[in-house]
């Protein structure tokens, strides 16, 4: 066999490599959580610059992800591959576009092509509730992991941060300036969370294992969510597919 013929079939099984390589990361890629920046850098180190552009994530169907604006001005929600930020128009109203134009200076995403279907029981009435059943139900799975719950809440409180231009921000009282709360009641809602016993204070605060964020059905109000009572009955948990 001539030098030429040696050469080709080590390009030939080069490629071949490469290919079942690209293969394999595409796999391992599914339901795996990329987060970027740290929560506590902004909170306390001020750096409210911008992380990730989310316009750069080159794979969008079938994403979620969530976090906050740079600049914390706002809140970011990725949602089934749709991107959507919510604005504070004023102490009661809001805005909500869909865009990928946007960054973040911390944020986490995973791509999830496939969902388990688990009606939420009717004792987990809250955010600690579901915290504790989370962890009690995924201690065989692979975590950090991002979830979702469909249904209707009685009532639900969430915020949009709205630091006002030029603030310096060195405590989470000071990142926190400007934010304004919402309340809702009896309100369809898709909730998209992080769960994660490892990230307090990279991707979630101190005190909890999750990170939420809740949009409205009509896709009118979205914002982070911090208390929620779920309507009995009424809720579906979304749990990524492993298998």
């Amino acid at each position: 066999m001539n030098k030429k013929c040696i050469f080709q079939l080590f390009l030939i099984g080069f490629t071949l490599i490469f290919l079942i390589s690209c293969g394999s990361n595409e796999v391992q890629n599914s339901n795996q959580v990329i987060v970027v920046g740290e929560m506590k850098n902004v909170m306390r180190k001020g750096e409210l610059q911008a992380s990730i552009a989310l316009d750069t994530i080159s794979d969008k169907s079938n994403l979620y992800g969530l976090g906050p604006l740079e600049y914390l001005r706002g809140e970011i929600l990725i949602l089934d591959g749709k991107a959507y930020q919510s604005l504070v128009s004023s102490d009661s109203t809001m805005i909500v576009e869909e865009t990928y134009n946007i960054k973040a200076p911390f944020f986490g995403y995973a791509t999830i092509p496939e969902w388990n279907e688990v009606k939420l029981p009717e004792h987990i009435q809250n955010i600690t509730d579901l915290e504790l059943y989370l962890d009690e139900i995924t201690k065989s799975s692979p975590r950090p992991f991002f979830f979702k719950l469909e249904g209707t809440v009685d009532t639900a409180s969430i915020h949009i941060v709205n630091l006002p231009e030029g603030s310096k921000v060195s405590s989470p009282q000071e990142a926190h300036q400007g934010m304004v709360n919402y309340e809702l009641e009896d309100e369809e809602v898709v909730i998209v969370g992080f769960f994660s016993t490892e990230h307090q204070t990279i991707f979630t605060h101190h005190d909890t294992y999750v990170h939420l964020h809740l949009i409205t059905a009509d896709r009118k109000q979205m914002g982070h969510l911090d208390a929620v009572s779920f309507k009995k009955g009424t809720m579906t948990l979304y749990l990524p597919n492993n298998k």
